[in-house]
């Protein structure tokens, strides 16, 4: 070997014996970084899309909605990255949870969902909760018939009283959006402040709660509320009359019409994009989770009312779940304003959507 051929050896093994040492120890460091660079970059891309189609069940700061789950929640973090990828990707049977991968017939493909694991387990919800806002994807807050404290002490001087005072707040939570904060029905289901209900049996009452009525938006509730509860809300109904006597007031139900404004089209177009595109498409259109409801057939055949109920009541064995309890009136027939307006545009027949 010449001369210079030794001295480019021997440099060429003291760069090797000075820095391999030195990129021993910055590998560490660099691995951490390229680490985080990927969570930051899988949380920040996957808070648009928890904005767009989970915030509406989970909560924009993921604090959960109704019967929907809260995501920001140490047991929910804790979870494996495993079983949190199976039930984004699979959903869970019995819930409004659904399949969100794509070879479940959802939407997202597997690089997503796994961006959507690491977010949930890392994300800063106050941030998140943040990001919908300024994407005006808020969700709207839950409707409730308030129970007043003059309302439970005038119960609880009735005899039984504690039940009736379990029953109202039944009621309040899971009853009223249908059938009216007074009892006296909507346009979606009868009273059940009614002579006739009353003189039937106690028994055939249970069971219908229970079981539900087929054809119709009532539900079965047997896997909703434990016995105790459907027993004290049967007993409410049945003692409606003596707490009216008893000087209880029930708020005053305004009677609704269905209209349409250039106004109220807007805001139902507005609310459509935060709680119902996720599912139904933008505009409608439909997606692999929902069909379409642009559509001339579905238009011209389901009138305003019916439209309206299928919102408000949701339909049973789908992923359509019952809005009546977490929208206004208002707010409902302005979804119903909205999509009416597609009619006149609406196509007449509309290829399936499929998912790439």
């Amino acid at each position: 070997m010449t001369t210079p051929m030794k001295w480019i050896g021997l440099l060429a093994t003291l760069v090797i014996v000075v820095i391999l040492p030195f990129y021993m120890l910055n590998e560490p460091t660099q691995q951490e970084d390229l680490l985080k660079d990927y969570y930051t970059a899988a949380i920040l891309t996957s808070t648009d899309i928890y904005a767009e189609n989970c915030a509406v069940c989970h909560g924009a700061a993921g604090e959960g909605i109704a019967d929907n789950p809260p995501l920001n929640s140490d047991a929910v973090r804790m979870m494996s990255e495993s079983d949190l990828t199976k039930v984004i990707t699979r959903g869970r049977d019995g819930t409004l949870m659904a399949g969100w991968a794509m070879e479940e017939g959802g939407i997202f493909t597997n690089p997503q969902v796994a961006d959507l694991v690491t977010f949930i387990q890392q994300a800063n919800w106050d941030y998140v909760a943040y990001r919908v806002d300024e994407l005006g994807l808020t969700p709207p807050e839950v409707t409730q018939m308030e129970v007043s404290e003059d309302m439970l002490i005038s119960l609880a001087a009735l005899p039984g009283g504690e039940t009736l005072s379990t029953g109202l707040v039944v009621y309040a939570e899971n009853c009223a959006a249908c059938h009216g904060s007074n009892g006296a029905g909507t346009v979606i289901a009868p009273a059940i402040d009614s002579a006739d209900l009353r003189a039937t049996p106690l028994e055939e009452t249970i069971q219908l709660v229970n079981t539900g009525v087929p054809g119709t938006l009532m539900a079965s509730w047997e896997n909703m509320l434990v016995p105790e509860e459907i027993s004290a809300v049967v007993d409410l109904i049945y003692r409606w009359p003596e707490m009216v006597q008893s000087g209880v007031e029930f708020p005053e139900v305004e009677v609704m019409t269905i209209a349409s404004s250039p106004e109220m089209i807007a805001a139902g177009q507005q609310l459509f994009n935060v709680a119902c595109k996720s599912c139904h498409g933008m505009d409608g259109y439909g997606t692999p989770m929902a069909p379409a409801l642009n559509n001339q057939l579905f238009l011209s055949e389901t009138p305003d009312a019916a439209i309206y109920q299928i919102i408000a009541g949701g339909i049973s064995d789908t992923l359509m779940p019952a809005w009546g309890s977490r929208l206004s009136d208002q707010e409902i027939q302005s979804l119903v304003a909205f999509l009416r307006s597609m009619e006149t545009t609406a196509p007449a027949i509309l290829p399936p959507i499929l998912s790439e």
